[in-house]
Protein backbone atom coordinates (compact mmCIF):
# COMPACT_ATOMS: atom_id res chain seq x y z
CA UNK A 1 0.00 0.00 0.00
CA UNK A 2 1.33 3.17 -1.15
CA UNK A 3 0.47 6.71 0.48
CA UNK A 4 0.73 8.26 -2.90
CA UNK A 5 -1.74 5.90 -4.09
CA UNK A 6 -4.29 6.79 -1.55
CA UNK A 7 -3.53 10.50 -1.90
CA UNK A 8 -4.69 10.19 -5.48
CA UNK A 9 -7.62 8.26 -4.55
CA UNK A 10 -8.33 11.58 -2.60
CA UNK A 11 -8.33 13.77 -5.21
CA UNK A 12 -11.22 13.21 -7.47
CA UNK A 13 -13.75 13.62 -4.07
CA UNK A 14 -12.00 17.02 -3.38
CA UNK A 15 -12.78 18.42 -6.82
CA UNK A 16 -16.26 17.06 -6.32
CA UNK A 17 -16.33 19.26 -3.12
CA UNK A 18 -15.18 21.75 -4.25
CA UNK A 19 -18.28 21.76 -6.90
CA UNK A 20 -20.61 21.07 -3.98
CA UNK A 21 -19.20 23.80 -2.33
CA UNK A 22 -20.07 25.98 -5.18
CA UNK A 23 -23.38 24.55 -5.60
CA UNK A 24 -24.14 25.86 -1.92
CA UNK A 25 -23.77 29.29 -2.32
CA UNK A 26 -19.56 29.52 -2.06
CA UNK A 27 -18.39 32.09 -4.28
CA UNK A 28 -15.05 30.90 -3.40
CA UNK A 29 -13.65 27.83 -2.20
CA UNK A 30 -10.49 25.81 -0.90
CA UNK A 31 -10.10 21.66 -0.25
CA UNK A 32 -6.94 20.41 1.94
CA UNK A 33 -6.82 16.73 2.25
CA UNK A 34 -3.84 14.54 3.83
CA UNK A 35 -3.83 10.88 3.99
CA UNK A 36 -1.03 9.44 6.16
CA UNK A 37 0.17 5.72 7.13
CA UNK A 38 2.03 5.64 10.65
CA UNK A 39 3.50 2.54 12.40
CA UNK A 40 3.27 3.14 16.10
CA UNK A 41 5.02 1.77 19.21
CA UNK A 42 4.42 2.58 22.80
CA UNK A 43 6.75 1.06 25.63
CA UNK A 44 5.95 0.44 29.34
CA UNK A 45 9.05 0.18 31.24
CA UNK A 46 11.18 -2.57 28.98
CA UNK A 47 8.66 -3.99 27.24
CA UNK A 48 6.05 -3.27 24.46
CA UNK A 49 3.06 -1.69 25.68
CA UNK A 50 1.24 -1.29 22.28
CA UNK A 51 2.15 -1.93 18.53
CA UNK A 52 -0.72 -0.53 15.93
CA UNK A 53 -0.77 0.55 12.56
CA UNK A 54 -2.82 3.49 11.37
CA UNK A 55 -4.29 5.06 8.11
CA UNK A 56 -5.62 8.74 7.88
CA UNK A 57 -7.04 10.50 5.57
CA UNK A 58 -9.75 13.16 4.85
CA UNK A 59 -10.57 16.33 3.62
CA UNK A 60 -11.27 19.86 5.35
CA UNK A 61 -13.34 22.31 3.33
CA UNK A 62 -13.24 25.87 3.48
CA UNK A 63 -15.81 28.11 1.64
CA UNK A 64 -16.37 31.64 1.42
CA UNK A 65 -19.38 33.94 1.13
CA UNK A 66 -19.18 38.09 1.10
CA UNK A 67 -16.07 37.31 2.55
CA UNK A 68 -16.54 35.70 5.67
CA UNK A 69 -14.94 31.92 5.85
CA UNK A 70 -16.93 28.65 6.94
CA UNK A 71 -15.38 25.53 7.18
CA UNK A 72 -16.18 21.60 7.33
CA UNK A 73 -14.29 18.66 7.66
CA UNK A 74 -14.85 14.68 7.24
CA UNK A 75 -13.28 11.40 6.59
CA UNK A 76 -15.79 9.95 5.24
CA UNK A 77 -16.35 10.43 1.72
CA UNK A 78 -20.48 9.71 0.89
CA UNK A 79 -20.79 12.64 3.33
CA UNK A 80 -19.35 15.55 1.17
CA UNK A 81 -22.90 17.21 0.00
CA UNK A 82 -23.10 17.39 4.09
CA UNK A 83 -19.73 18.83 4.43
CA UNK A 84 -20.35 21.57 1.56
CA UNK A 85 -23.66 22.44 3.08
CA UNK A 86 -21.88 22.81 6.41
CA UNK A 87 -18.99 25.19 5.29
CA UNK A 88 -21.35 27.71 3.73
CA UNK A 89 -23.95 27.73 6.33
CA UNK A 90 -20.90 28.18 8.89
CA UNK A 91 -19.48 31.56 6.64
CA UNK A 92 -23.02 32.77 6.04
CA UNK A 93 -23.66 32.94 10.39
CA UNK A 94 -20.37 34.75 10.39
CA UNK A 95 -21.77 37.54 8.00
CA UNK A 96 -18.92 40.02 5.73
CA UNK A 97 -16.01 40.84 6.24
CA UNK A 98 -14.34 43.63 4.32
CA UNK A 99 -10.51 42.36 5.06
CA UNK A 100 -10.89 39.14 2.85
CA UNK A 101 -8.95 39.36 -0.10
CA UNK A 102 -9.49 35.84 -1.55
CA UNK A 103 -7.47 32.31 -2.05
CA UNK A 104 -4.28 32.36 -3.29
CA UNK A 105 -3.04 31.65 -6.95
CA UNK A 106 -1.34 29.06 -8.59
CA UNK A 107 2.78 30.11 -8.26
CA UNK A 108 5.88 28.40 -8.77
CA UNK A 109 6.59 25.69 -5.84
CA UNK A 110 9.65 24.57 -5.33
CA UNK A 111 10.28 20.69 -3.39
CA UNK A 112 12.67 21.03 -0.50
CA UNK A 113 15.72 18.76 -0.44
CA UNK A 114 15.45 15.56 2.15
CA UNK A 115 11.55 15.40 3.05
CA UNK A 116 11.09 12.24 1.56
CA UNK A 117 13.12 8.61 2.44
CA UNK A 118 11.97 5.80 0.52
CA UNK A 119 13.21 3.67 3.21
CA UNK A 120 11.21 4.87 5.83
CA UNK A 121 8.07 4.57 3.83
CA UNK A 122 8.66 1.26 3.10
CA UNK A 123 9.72 0.36 6.94
CA UNK A 124 7.05 -1.77 8.10
CA UNK A 125 5.93 -2.87 12.13
CA UNK A 126 9.10 -5.11 12.14
CA UNK A 127 11.69 -2.45 11.58
CA UNK A 128 9.97 -0.41 13.88
CA UNK A 129 9.52 -2.76 16.33
CA UNK A 130 13.36 -3.57 15.71
CA UNK A 131 13.80 0.25 16.41
CA UNK A 132 11.65 0.30 19.63
CA UNK A 133 13.52 -2.61 21.29
CA UNK A 134 17.06 -0.64 20.20
CA UNK A 135 15.95 2.51 22.40
CA UNK A 136 15.21 -0.39 25.28
CA UNK A 137 18.94 -1.11 25.05
CA UNK A 138 20.54 1.47 24.41
CA UNK A 139 18.88 2.55 27.65
CA UNK A 140 20.11 -0.76 29.35
CA UNK A 141 23.35 -0.52 28.74
CA UNK A 142 23.72 2.57 31.51
CA UNK A 143 24.23 0.69 35.59
CA UNK A 144 21.81 1.98 37.19
CA UNK A 145 19.25 3.02 34.79
CA UNK A 146 16.32 1.35 33.41
CA UNK A 147 13.24 2.34 31.00
CA UNK A 148 9.89 3.81 31.90
CA UNK A 149 8.10 5.02 29.30
CA UNK A 150 8.81 5.60 25.22
CA UNK A 151 7.73 6.11 21.77
CA UNK A 152 8.44 5.18 18.25
CA UNK A 153 6.51 6.50 15.07
CA UNK A 154 7.42 6.12 11.47
CA UNK A 155 4.94 8.14 9.00
CA UNK A 156 4.97 8.53 5.29
CA UNK A 157 2.47 10.74 4.42
CA UNK A 158 0.80 12.95 1.10
CA UNK A 159 -0.93 16.24 1.51
CA UNK A 160 -2.85 18.45 -1.39
CA UNK A 161 -4.74 21.65 -1.81
CA UNK A 162 -7.24 22.78 -4.67
CA UNK A 163 -8.92 26.08 -4.66
CA UNK A 164 -11.43 27.67 -6.84
CA UNK A 165 -9.01 29.94 -8.13
CA UNK A 166 -6.90 27.05 -10.07
CA UNK A 167 -4.17 26.64 -7.54
CA UNK A 168 -2.88 23.07 -7.28
CA UNK A 169 -0.91 20.97 -5.32
CA UNK A 170 0.51 18.37 -3.65
CA UNK A 171 3.34 16.44 -2.16
CA UNK A 172 4.97 13.76 -0.17
CA UNK A 173 6.74 13.78 3.11
CA UNK A 174 8.04 11.00 5.65
CA UNK A 175 8.78 11.78 9.41
CA UNK A 176 9.79 9.28 12.37
CA UNK A 177 10.16 10.81 15.85
CA UNK A 178 11.19 8.93 18.73
CA UNK A 179 11.35 9.64 22.84
CA UNK A 180 12.59 7.48 25.56
CA UNK A 181 12.24 8.89 29.66
CA UNK A 182 14.75 6.72 32.14
CA UNK A 183 14.67 6.47 36.12
CA UNK A 184 17.98 6.18 37.95
CA UNK A 185 17.47 5.67 41.86
CA UNK A 186 20.38 5.93 44.73
CA UNK A 187 19.71 7.85 47.38
CA UNK A 188 17.16 9.82 45.97
CA UNK A 189 15.14 9.01 42.51
CA UNK A 190 15.85 11.09 39.62
CA UNK A 191 14.30 11.10 35.78
CA UNK A 192 15.75 11.80 32.17
CA UNK A 193 14.41 12.16 29.12
CA UNK A 194 15.62 12.24 25.60
CA UNK A 195 13.99 12.80 21.93
CA UNK A 196 14.85 12.08 18.07
CA UNK A 197 12.37 13.80 15.05
CA UNK A 198 13.67 12.89 11.49
CA UNK A 199 12.20 13.00 8.06
CA UNK A 200 14.67 9.94 7.24
CA UNK A 201 15.29 6.71 8.72
CA UNK A 202 17.73 6.37 11.16
CA UNK A 203 19.05 2.69 11.34
CA UNK A 204 19.15 2.83 15.17
CA UNK A 205 17.95 4.04 18.59
CA UNK A 206 20.48 3.03 21.24
CA UNK A 207 21.62 6.49 21.54
CA UNK A 208 19.10 7.87 21.87
CA UNK A 209 18.00 5.59 25.05
CA UNK A 210 21.79 6.01 26.45
CA UNK A 211 21.44 9.50 26.43
CA UNK A 212 17.99 9.33 28.15
CA UNK A 213 19.88 6.77 31.09
CA UNK A 214 22.95 9.10 31.25
CA UNK A 215 20.63 12.15 32.09
CA UNK A 216 18.66 10.31 34.75
CA UNK A 217 21.86 9.03 36.47
CA UNK A 218 23.87 12.77 35.99
CA UNK A 219 20.54 13.94 37.61
CA UNK A 220 20.91 11.74 41.17
CA UNK A 221 22.01 13.37 44.37
CA UNK A 222 20.56 17.14 43.39
CA UNK A 223 22.01 19.80 45.90
CA UNK A 224 20.34 23.31 46.61
CA UNK A 225 20.93 26.47 43.83
CA UNK A 226 22.06 29.63 44.80
CA UNK A 227 19.06 32.64 44.51
CA UNK A 228 20.00 35.39 42.49
CA UNK A 229 20.95 36.75 39.10
CA UNK A 230 22.83 34.14 36.52
CA UNK A 231 23.88 32.97 33.54
CA UNK A 232 22.24 30.08 32.48
CA UNK A 233 22.94 27.75 29.57
CA UNK A 234 19.58 26.49 27.85
CA UNK A 235 20.14 23.44 26.03
CA UNK A 236 18.20 23.31 22.67
CA UNK A 237 15.07 21.40 23.56
CA UNK A 238 14.57 23.94 26.51
CA UNK A 239 15.77 26.99 24.60
CA UNK A 240 13.07 25.62 22.08
CA UNK A 241 10.46 25.47 24.44
CA UNK A 242 10.98 28.95 25.74
CA UNK A 243 11.34 30.31 22.31
CA UNK A 244 8.18 29.02 21.30
CA UNK A 245 5.98 30.32 23.81
CA UNK A 246 7.90 33.90 23.86
CA UNK A 247 9.41 35.01 20.88
CA UNK A 248 7.56 33.49 17.80
CA UNK A 249 4.32 34.65 18.66
CA UNK A 250 5.26 38.30 18.91
CA UNK A 251 6.72 37.42 14.62
CA UNK A 252 3.41 36.37 14.01
CA UNK A 253 1.77 39.03 11.73
CA UNK A 254 -1.80 38.32 13.24
CA UNK A 255 -0.36 39.15 16.83
CA UNK A 256 1.36 42.47 15.42
CA UNK A 257 -1.95 43.35 13.76
CA UNK A 258 -4.07 42.53 17.00
CA UNK A 259 -1.94 44.57 19.17
CA UNK A 260 -0.57 41.54 20.79
CA UNK A 261 3.29 41.66 20.71
CA UNK A 262 5.60 43.86 21.87
CA UNK A 263 7.23 43.88 18.52
CA UNK A 264 4.96 45.33 16.78
CA UNK A 265 6.13 49.35 15.11
CA UNK A 266 9.79 47.96 15.52
CA UNK A 267 10.67 46.89 12.22
CA UNK A 268 14.74 48.43 11.50
CA UNK A 269 15.17 48.62 15.46
CA UNK A 270 17.82 46.64 17.55
CA UNK A 271 15.83 44.18 19.43
CA UNK A 272 18.57 41.32 20.09
CA UNK A 273 22.89 41.01 20.38
CA UNK A 274 24.80 41.86 17.18
CA UNK A 275 25.09 38.77 16.36
CA UNK A 276 21.86 37.12 16.31
CA UNK A 277 20.15 36.07 13.46
CA UNK A 278 16.58 34.37 13.28
CA UNK A 279 15.25 33.34 9.62
CA UNK A 280 12.31 31.34 8.70
CA UNK A 281 12.80 28.77 6.17
CA UNK A 282 10.13 26.37 4.67
CA UNK A 283 12.47 25.12 2.20
CA UNK A 284 15.57 23.87 5.01
CA UNK A 285 16.56 20.75 3.46
CA UNK A 286 15.52 18.04 5.80
CA UNK A 287 13.08 20.28 7.93
CA UNK A 288 10.53 18.67 10.02
CA UNK A 289 8.47 21.55 8.72
CA UNK A 290 9.71 21.87 4.87
CA UNK A 291 7.42 21.58 2.13
CA UNK A 292 7.04 22.89 -1.05
CA UNK A 293 4.16 24.70 0.11
CA UNK A 294 2.25 26.56 3.12
CA UNK A 295 -1.37 25.09 4.37
CA UNK A 296 -2.82 27.39 1.36
CA UNK A 297 -0.45 26.63 -1.59
CA UNK A 298 1.40 29.61 -1.40
CA UNK A 299 5.09 28.39 -2.15
CA UNK A 300 7.59 28.36 0.88
CA UNK A 301 10.11 30.85 1.45
CA UNK A 302 13.00 31.76 3.59
CA UNK A 303 12.23 34.87 5.69
CA UNK A 304 14.85 37.02 7.56
CA UNK A 305 12.66 38.26 10.66
CA UNK A 306 15.79 39.27 12.64
CA UNK A 307 19.37 40.21 11.22
CA UNK A 308 22.37 41.03 13.29
CA UNK A 309 20.06 41.87 15.66
CA UNK A 310 17.62 44.42 13.99
CA UNK A 311 14.15 43.55 13.37
CA UNK A 312 13.75 42.92 9.91
CA UNK A 313 10.52 41.64 9.37
CA UNK A 314 6.98 39.20 10.66
CA UNK A 315 5.31 36.10 9.31
CA UNK A 316 2.22 36.03 7.45
CA UNK A 317 -0.74 34.09 6.08
CA UNK A 318 -2.52 34.95 3.20
CA UNK A 319 -5.16 36.97 5.03
CA UNK A 320 -3.12 38.73 7.88
CA UNK A 321 -0.92 40.27 5.00
CA UNK A 322 -4.14 41.33 2.46
CA UNK A 323 -4.80 43.35 5.37
CA UNK A 324 -1.67 45.01 4.81
CA UNK A 325 -1.51 44.87 1.27
CA UNK A 326 1.37 42.97 1.33
CA UNK A 327 2.25 38.82 0.08
CA UNK A 328 2.43 35.67 2.02
CA UNK A 329 5.38 34.61 3.42
CA UNK A 330 4.08 31.03 3.29
CA UNK A 331 3.37 30.60 6.82
CA UNK A 332 -0.17 29.23 6.72
CA UNK A 333 0.20 26.11 9.18
CA UNK A 334 -2.20 23.06 9.49
CA UNK A 335 -2.77 20.73 12.23
CA UNK A 336 -4.51 18.67 9.80
CA UNK A 337 -7.40 18.40 7.76
CA UNK A 338 -9.91 19.09 10.40
CA UNK A 339 -8.65 22.43 11.04
CA UNK A 340 -8.18 25.76 9.27
CA UNK A 341 -4.85 27.30 8.94
CA UNK A 342 -3.34 30.08 11.09
CA UNK A 343 -0.23 31.94 10.97
CA UNK A 344 3.15 29.90 12.26
CA UNK A 345 6.66 29.51 12.06
CA UNK A 346 7.78 26.41 9.72
CA UNK A 347 11.73 25.90 10.22
CA UNK A 348 12.56 28.98 13.07
CA UNK A 349 16.59 28.94 12.93
CA UNK A 350 18.77 30.99 15.30
CA UNK A 351 22.22 31.27 14.26
CA UNK A 352 24.87 33.82 14.67
CA UNK A 353 28.93 34.03 12.97
CA UNK A 354 30.09 33.64 16.95
CA UNK A 355 29.62 30.39 18.33
CA UNK A 356 31.33 29.36 21.68
CA UNK A 357 31.81 26.62 23.66
CA UNK A 358 29.24 27.92 26.16
CA UNK A 359 30.24 25.33 28.69
CA UNK A 360 33.64 25.42 29.15
CA UNK A 361 33.27 29.60 29.28
CA UNK A 362 30.35 29.88 31.88
CA UNK A 363 29.69 29.89 35.26
CA UNK A 364 26.23 29.24 36.24
CA UNK A 365 23.41 26.30 35.52
CA UNK A 366 22.80 24.25 32.39
CA UNK A 367 19.13 23.77 31.95
CA UNK A 368 18.21 20.11 29.64
CA UNK A 369 14.28 21.17 29.90
CA UNK A 370 11.65 23.59 31.10
CA UNK A 371 8.19 22.49 32.38
CA UNK A 372 5.30 25.66 32.33
CA UNK A 373 7.24 27.49 29.45
CA UNK A 374 3.38 27.40 28.25
CA UNK A 375 2.53 29.75 31.34
CA UNK A 376 4.21 32.63 29.70
CA UNK A 377 3.20 35.72 28.67
CA UNK A 378 3.76 35.95 24.87
CA UNK A 379 2.56 39.92 24.61
CA UNK A 380 4.91 41.24 27.57
CA UNK A 381 7.36 38.56 27.02
CA UNK A 382 7.58 37.92 30.79
CA UNK A 383 8.09 34.27 31.78
CA UNK A 384 8.65 32.06 35.71
CA UNK A 385 9.40 28.49 34.73
CA UNK A 386 10.83 25.53 36.56
CA UNK A 387 14.23 24.04 34.97
CA UNK A 388 14.33 20.28 34.16
CA UNK A 389 17.74 18.31 34.57
CA UNK A 390 19.30 21.37 36.31
CA UNK A 391 23.28 21.46 37.11
CA UNK A 392 25.36 23.67 38.62
CA UNK A 393 28.35 24.53 36.45
CA UNK A 394 31.97 26.35 35.92
CA UNK A 395 34.66 26.32 34.10
CA UNK A 396 37.28 23.17 34.76
CA UNK A 397 34.74 21.87 37.32
CA UNK A 398 32.17 18.43 37.05
CA UNK A 399 28.79 19.56 36.76
CA UNK A 400 26.62 19.24 39.90
CA UNK A 401 23.02 18.59 39.71
CA UNK A 402 20.04 20.62 41.21
CA UNK A 403 17.42 19.37 43.17
CA UNK A 404 15.15 22.68 42.27
CA UNK A 405 15.48 25.88 40.41
CA UNK A 406 13.13 28.79 39.18
CA UNK A 407 14.11 30.32 36.35
CA UNK A 408 12.71 33.97 35.68
CA UNK A 409 13.25 36.60 33.15
CA UNK A 410 11.36 38.88 30.04
CA UNK A 411 12.70 37.25 26.39
CA UNK A 412 12.91 40.63 25.00
CA UNK A 413 15.54 41.86 27.55
CA UNK A 414 17.90 38.82 27.78
CA UNK A 415 17.78 38.65 23.39
CA UNK A 416 19.95 41.81 24.07
CA UNK A 417 22.92 39.72 25.56
CA UNK A 418 22.10 36.33 23.75
CA UNK A 419 24.90 33.77 23.25
CA UNK A 420 25.00 30.88 20.70
CA UNK A 421 26.64 27.34 20.94
CA UNK A 422 27.78 25.11 18.42
CA UNK A 423 25.23 22.56 19.10
CA UNK A 424 22.91 22.97 16.71
CA UNK A 425 19.47 20.41 16.67
CA UNK A 426 15.97 20.49 15.59
CA UNK A 427 13.25 20.32 18.45
CA UNK A 428 9.81 20.36 16.51
CA UNK A 429 10.17 23.19 14.06
CA UNK A 430 12.49 24.94 15.99
CA UNK A 431 16.30 25.42 15.08
CA UNK A 432 18.66 26.01 17.37
CA UNK A 433 21.96 25.37 19.58
CA UNK A 434 22.31 25.61 23.21
CA UNK A 435 21.78 29.65 23.75
CA UNK A 436 23.17 31.60 27.11
CA UNK A 437 20.67 33.99 29.01
CA UNK A 438 21.64 36.22 32.14
CA UNK A 439 18.11 35.50 34.41
CA UNK A 440 16.73 35.12 37.56
CA UNK A 441 17.26 32.31 39.17
CA UNK A 442 15.47 30.69 42.67
CA UNK A 443 17.03 27.70 44.14
CA UNK A 444 14.77 25.82 46.88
Amino acid sequence: MRISDISDSLLPHARDLLTLAARAGAEEAEVYGIASLSYEVDLRRAQVELASQSLHRGLGLRAVVAGAVGFSSSSDMSQLSSVARSAVQSARARGPDPDWRGFPRQERAIEPEGIFDARLADAGAEKCLELAESLIEGCSDVPGAEPVSGSLACISGSSFIINSNGLEGEETGTLMHASLEAIARGADVATGSEFLISRSLVSSLEEVGRSAAQLACSSLGGGKAESGSSEVLLRPQAAAELLDNTLIPALLADNIQKGRSSLAGRKGDAVASEGLTIIDDGQLAGGIDSSAFDGEGVPSQRTVLVEEGILKGYLYDSYAAGKEGVHSTGNAVRSGYTGVPRVGARNFVLSSPERHNLLEETSGYLVSGLIGAHTANPISGDFSVEARNAFAISPGEEARPIRSLMLAGNIFQLLKDIELDRDVRSVGSIVTPTIKLQMKVVGS
